[in-house]
């Protein structure tokens, strides 16, 4: 079988994400251990307020996360997040970034080199800068899923 170089083929797709970045990750699940995850961050100006991390991309179905843009930015400077996710400088070596995933019961921190996560985020602010996100958003679509997924309510007459 023969594969012709057409235009279309290098075309960029839509749910395509705007800026990726290949993260080294290392995990600690206890004292004097460390195991690196092949991770990444994903960012898509169709949902210009998030970043996605994908955690174990070496499986079919990588985890992933997904936060506010805002909060990795905060966390790179200081401490960010109270919830699942929290970012932060690492106590041991400032030129890491701690990432702290919480489901309940169990917390895993990431750290990663803070260096390529900051550039990571001057790419996306150079796609989407801050405070004109709302530019980027679908409301429409947004709204038709919203409107779509709701359940039928018993309560009131369906049109026909």
């Amino acid at each position: 079988m023969t594969r012709q170089n057409t235009p279309g083929m290098w075309r960029r797709h839509a749910d395509d994400p705007d800026c990726v970045l290949l993260l080294d990750v290392t995990v600690s699940p206890c004292p004097g251990l460390e195991v690196a995850v092949p991770a990444r961050l994903r960012y898509h100006r169709a949902d210009p307020y998030a970043v996605h991390l994908d955690c174990h991309v070496d499986l079919d179905e990588p985890i992933t996360w997904l936060f506010g843009r805002e909060l990795l930015a905060q966390g790179l400077e200081g401490s960010a997040g109270i919830g699942d996710v929290t970012v932060r400088r690492s106590a041991t070596d400032p030129e890491l970034l701690a990432i702290a995933l919480t489901t309940p019961g169990h917390t895993a921190v990431l750290h990663t080199p803070r260096a390529p996560v900051r550039d990571f985020l001057r790419l996306t602010h150079r796609v989407v800068p801050p405070g004109t996100e709302h530019r980027h958003l679908d409301t429409g679509a947004l709204l038709r899923h919203l409107l779509d997924d709701r359940p039928a309510r018993r309560d009131l007459p369906h049109p026909e």
